[in-house]
């Protein structure tokens, strides 16, 4: 009986569907993507332990001028766009863990996945970036 509806909901309502269908499948598209293969992504609670326990290094990818209104301490600040040529400064923090941050956390992922194609092994993405760490009202410097 139920599924006698459910033809009829269809029937009638063919465009809705559709829409359903394609937003169902943007949803799914946008989870599959997430971060590239290697890449994890911390919370902004996970990074401080990490920073804290295992002397995480923080590479900020956003550009010079929004790292110098405000920044996790003792980051690195390393455009994105200048990853790629700067990339060897950061051999030195090979065995260490590196925490790629930007204002959203969407760059930083992407920035990610070009550590771990050169090899990095540890990278993670703060989660939310800048933002979900000002969030949870830890600090920021501008030194």
């Amino acid at each position: 009986m139920h599924v006698d509806r459910l033809q009829e909901f269809f029937s009638n309502n063919p465009g809705l569907c559709m829409a359903f269908i394609a937003i169902l499948g943007a949803l799914a598209w946008t989870f599959l993507q997430g971060a590239p293969r290697g890449v994890r992504k911390l919370s902004p609670l996970d990074a401080t332990q990490l920073i804290n326990h295992e002397d995480a290094v923080v590479v900020d990818v956003r550009s010079d001028g929004e790292f110098r209104q405000g920044h996790i301490v003792n980051a690195l600040n390393i455009p994105e766009s200048q990853l790629a040529e700067r990339i060897g400064k950061l051999n030195k923090f090979r065995g260490r863990p590196i925490i790629a941050t930007c204002r959203t956390g969407q760059i930083s992922v992407k920035a990610g996945g070009k550590l771990v194609a050169d090899g990095f092994e540890k990278v993670y993405s703060l989660n939310g970036g800048i933002l979900a760490w000002e969030g949870a009202s830890l600090p920021l410097t501008k030194k």
